[in-house]
């Protein structure tokens, strides 16, 4: 992509309702050049999209749009020091994803999440009592990038210690992938992402030999199967194995915390922007603080959208496709398409929830760490409602941006005051 096609990428990105609300309104699908990729923006194309994986194939469902320097590149090839093998669970199909997904869903089910919410509320406390007596605080940097890595880190077992280098990475690994950075910042996301690798094949080793009650060792053991053991050395994991594991710990850190950082910034931004709404979350959270959440979800979802490619020629919203054609699949999109929402622009959190979004996916590859993304975020408001129900913008704030990103939409920063 040419510098003036990325900048066009990053203005769209930024806001990109505009572009789908013409999408949604032109017939057939819409070719985005600065995308790469046909824009599926209808809710109804969205889900038959989600619901057809057999035609419509994740292969190429992070693909990024900036490309890294050969100096990064060099950096990622010497630090890999692992053999190639398959996917991750966001950009496999089929068999594969079925294999990958499993111990995801079984270890992020009900139990293990109400497990962990103890120590995220503790998390959260302590957060908070940090800058509870300045009277401001810049919600992203100081809650927002802190918490959900806090959490995940805790599930999947990690040392407290190594969060923020895993936290800081993976926000580098998303600007390395959509953003034109300088050779600078290119080098330091690419050897954060390789020391994050190594730190996490550390993870594997350690618990394939030693399992504990974590989300790794579940991972690990799930994964792992006895007859792929290295030849000659019992017990231990082949290359190929310790490849795939890193790469499913590191997409599930990925997933685990960047979303729901989004989340939190935009639900913020949007109740703090309707005073009259805040009050109502503050004034019955047991009712309002659940269609907070879901209202933030459909109205400005944190993840925008994936790429799909066809597996062979098929025919959406009328519009013909070879195989190989590359969409990009706008779940955010869909939640303010006027065929399912009335007053799709308008943020309401007393809006009936009987028209379910999509903003955590739909049929095979539905978020399965939706339940605890909308536990820290209930958690989150319960605190902030009872801490600071005078919270608000800060008048002399700058004006909020949004991330140039399709993949976790959120404020670039959020000064607030109370």
């Amino acid at each position: 992509m040419d510098p003036q096609q990325h900048a066009r990428a990053a203005e769209l990105t930024r806001d990109p309702y505009p572009l789908y609300a013409r999408a949604r309104g032109a017939k057939g699908l819409t070719y985005v050049p600065e995308f790469g990729a046909w824009l599926v923006a209808r809710d109804a194309d969205v889900r038959e999209v989600l619901r057809r994986p057999d035609v419509f194939s994740s292969a190429n469902a992070v693909r990024g749009s900036a490309r890294p320097s050969p100096a990064a590149l060099a950096v990622l090839a010497d630090g890999e020091g692992f053999s190639s093998r398959g996917g991750v669970v966001v950009t496999s199909d089929g068999l594969a994803h079925q294999r990958l997904r499993a111990p995801i869903v079984r270890g992020l089910g009900p139990a293990r999440v109400a497990a962990a919410l103890p120590f995220a509320v503790e998390c959260a406390e302590a957060l908070v009592d940090a800058f509870a007596d300045k009277g401001r605080v810049e919600l992203m940097e100081a809650y927002a990038m802190r918490l959900p890595g806090q959490v995940v880190g805790h599930v999947l077992g990690l040392d407290p210690a190594d969060v923020p280098l895993v936290v800081r990475a993976g926000h580098r690994t998303e600007a390395l992938l959509f953003r034109p950075l300088g050779e600078e910042e290119q080098l330091a996301a690419v050897h954060d992402m390789v020391a994050v690798k190594r730190l996490l094949d550390g993870y594997v080793c350690d618990r394939y030999a030693a399992p504990r009650d974590d989300l790794t060792s579940e991972l690990v053991t799930s994964l792992a199967t006895a007859d792929d053991a290295e030849e000659g050395e019992p017990g231990l994991l082949t290359l190929a194995q310790r490849t795939e594991l890193v790469a499913h710990l590191n997409n599930f850190l990925l997933a685990g915390h960047l979303t729901t950082t989004a989340l939190i910034g935009t639900a913020f931004l949007h109740l703090l922007s309707n005073p009259d709404q805040w009050r109502m979350v503050c004034e019955e959270p047991e009712r309002m603080i659940p269609a907070a959440i879901e209202e933030t979800a459909r109205f400005d979802t944190a993840l925008q959208a994936f790429r799909r490619v066809t597996t062979r020629p098929a025919t959406l919203a009328g519009t013909e496709l070879p195989a190989g054609a590359e969409l990009l699949v706008a779940f955010g999109a869909a939640g303010r398409d006027d065929a399912r929402y009335p007053r799709p622009d308008v943020f309401d959190i007393t809006r009936p929830a009987a028209a379910r979004h999509v903003a955590f996916g739909l049929g095979a590859h539905a978020c399965p760490g939706a339940l605890l993304a909308r536990e820290q975020m209930r958690l989150t408001l319960e605190l902030f409602t009872r801490r600071f129900p005078g919270l608000r913008i800060a008048a002399d704030a700058p004006e909020v941006t949004m991330r140039p990103s399709l993949i976790h939409r959120a404020p670039e920063a959020l000064h607030l005051t109370w």
